[in-house]
């Protein structure tokens, strides 16, 4: 690779490898992100490969292994240019019929595309799918479009302009102003004004200074930081070098974590071919600016994500929060002025200086604004990435994106924020997702988790998970972190196994407010968080469980008791050879019995119970009414 020594040489590059790629050229384009390699997609560009190769196209047909678009709910996604037709849930056993057809025949395969389940209607390309088309993806929308192990790709997308542009015509200062007119807040947790943190850390004394994207995305379901690292690592790297920059910083670390091989590879791989086209190193497109990056793996702790936690690690030390007396922006690695930020904030840098912050202040509400990454899952059926313009409201994420509850079963809650975060009940819906309005309802934005929950969810259960998680992650370091979170999850424990007290959702309420003013870092002062709006939105749960010993929504298993209807049996044996525990008594023309004393309340009875008998119930709070004598067990097939 050349290496690239001023802007116009930059643009040059960028124009030989446009002038080499014909528009016109049918590509293939494969995720080949976390997600859908877990589906197989490794098998179907192998299958497309050979097909290809069968066909004797390897001329005319290209194959480029993608990032994540975002769609996981139906992956393998494959997506042919230039037609931009869009191939959900594709199998290797398909390969064959989209070179013969697709490609060749020009053909499009219906039984491979998005099919409305409201409309019957068939979405032939990306923008049409439902899930897509209510998005606004400035920073993922790239991912299908080029391969991140691929320099060429991101440059042919006008990539490094954006660094260019700062170092050759905008000075430290211009930069800062403009990041700062723009009014980004990070996008890792408490949404920090991310000027505040540049303009603190080059203000602050010392030659020395680290820039630092946290990659350590531990949040339960949240993938947000990972797709971007897999799927487009030179955005980041782009926004990370504009911020050192701006800044005065000579070196960055990217800081991921363990469980993120993919990333961690791919981001290797950019920093290398940056280093080799001259957009890394030193004096950096003949600027003077030198700027070198590292990738440091973290270990497996959710708390290393926490700021000076993270620093600690990076240092070599376990990585335990410190007390923030003085902002890691003055003293952070090493006692160095480090200004941190997530990946999702680094990756709006390089939009921010391209298109104005005049233009990026024109998307999301007064205090929020740009566009935000949520993975959505849970009770929804279009689980996946998502990235919305900020204010668009809850009930739009989950049913117009989301495309409503699986089964035509009710919304419940939505939990923002990661195990920090709140549970938002159905009344707040038609909120505006920003910071300030999910921080008004008890929740927050955090880096990006969204999880659904239907009908079926126990708020009470709910809690005591997230509570079970932090726990368990807690460093231990200080002791209304260590000691309180314990025992507010002993608390939630003996709710959810019908042995709560009266006087228990007070103590919970007043063990929060203790933990919350004391803990040294975030992971404490955040953790009571899904405990106080459950309680403060589903108390009547609470209530349920410890005065009436009962689960309103049959979450609890040791509230739930599953009994067998004699009047509705048809003795079709399904929950007798279904039931894990042979728990369950009978044989043919014989009405079944639960024996109460082996049952483990898996509940896979109620569940395959044919719907047409309705046979097996489900009770709690209740006593389990007594079942028949065996002599009186036989079927009347006359009231069949």
């Amino acid at each position: 690779m050349p290496k690239i020594n001023s802007p116009a040489e930059l643009e040059e590059l960028r124009k030989g490898i446009l002038s080499k790629r014909d528009p016109n050229k049918s590509c293939i384009a494969v995720c080949t992100g976390t997600g859908c390699l877990a589906l197989g997609a490794e098998k179907v560009v192998a299958a497309l490969k050979k097909e290809i190769k069968k066909h004797g196209l390897e001329d005319k047909v290209d194959i480029k292994e993608t990032g994540c678009p975002g769609f996981c709910e139906r992956g393998t996604v494959v997506v042919i240019y230039p037609e931009k037709i869009c191939y959900l849930q594709v199998q290797p056993g398909d390969a064959g019929e989209i070179i013969s057809q697709t490609i060749l025949a020009k053909k499009v395969i219906n039984r491979l595309l998005y099919v409305d389940p409201t409309t019957s209607e068939k979405a032939v390309r990306e923008s049409e799918i439902p899930f897509y088309k209510n998005q606004m993806r400035l920073l993922i929308g790239n991912n299908i479009k080029l391969d991140p192990k691929s320099i060429d790709d991101y440059l042919a997308l006008s990539g490094y302009s954006a660094l260019a542009k700062v170092l050759s015509q905008m000075p430290p200062e211009q930069v800062l102003e403009e990041v700062k007119k723009s009014n980004l807040r990070g996008r890792g947790g408490g949404g920090f004004p991310a000027w505040r943190k540049w303009e603190e850390c080059r203000n602050a004394q010392g030659e020395i200074k680290y820039v630092i994207v946290n990659a350590d995305e531990g949040d339960p379901g949240a993938f947000m930081d990972r797709a971007l690292l897999e799927g487009n690592p030179h955005s980041v790297l782009e926004g990370l070098s504009i911020g050192a920059y701006a800044i005065g910083s000579r070196k960055g670390f990217i800081y991921v974590r363990q469980e993120y091989p993919l990333a961690t590879e791919n981001v290797t791989i950019a920093i290398k071919q940056a280093e080799e086209y001259g957009f890394l190193g030193e004096n950096i497109l003949g600027s003077g600016f030198d700027f070198t990056v590292k990738v440091h793996r973290g270990a497996g702790a959710f708390v290393s994500g926490e700021s000076s936690a993270l620093m600690t690690a990076i240092e070599g030390n376990v990585g335990e929060p410190r007390p923030k007396y003085i902002h890691t922006s003055k003293k952070g690695i090493w006692d160095r002025p480090s200004c941190l930020n997530n990946v999702e904030t680094w990756a709006n840098i390089p939009l921010i200086i391209n298109n104005g912050a005049t233009w990026y202040t024109s998307i999301g509400t007064g205090g929020s604004k740009g566009t935000k990454i949520f993975s959505l899952v849970g009770k929804v059926n279009n689980t996946g990435l998502v990235e919305v313009p900020m204010g668009i409201t809850l009930r739009d994420i989950v049913y117009k994106i989301g495309g409503g509850i699986p089964g035509g079963k009710k919304f419940k809650a939505v939990q923002t924020g990661g195990p920090s975060g709140g549970c938002i009940p159905e009344q707040f819906l038609d909120s505006r997702v920003d910071f300030d309005e999910l921080a008004r309802l008890g929740s927050m934005m955090g880096s990006g988790g969204m999880i659904v929950m239907d009908e079926d969810t126990c708020m009470v259960d709910t809690a005591r998970y997230f509570l079970d998680f932090l726990a368990d992650e807690s460093c231990g370091k200080c002791t209304p972190c260590r000691e309180g979170i314990k025992q507010m999850l002993e608390i939630l424990t003996d709710i959810c196994g019908g042995r709560g007290r009266e006087g228990d959702i007070e103590l919970l309420e007043e063990l929060s407010e203790v933990i919350k003013d004391t803990s040294l870092c975030a992971l404490g002062a955040t953790a009571p968080n899904p405990v106080l709006t459950t309680i403060q939105y589903f108390r009547d749960e609470y209530e349920a469980h410890i005065k009436e010993k009962k689960c309103p929504a049959y979450g609890c298993k040791e509230l739930v008791s599953y009994y067998i209807d004699p009047a509705k049996c048809q003795a079709c044996m399904i929950c007798l050879r279904s039931c894990p525990a042979e728990a369950i008594s009978g044989g043919k023309n014989q009405i079944h019995v639960i024996d109460q004393s082996k049952c483990t309340k898996c509940g896979n009875c109620f569940d395959l119970c044919p719907p047409r008998f309705d046979a097996v119930k489900r009770i709690s709070g209740e006593p389990v009414p007594p079942s028949l004598p065996e002599d009186e067990r036989v079927l009347v097939r006359g009231k069949e």
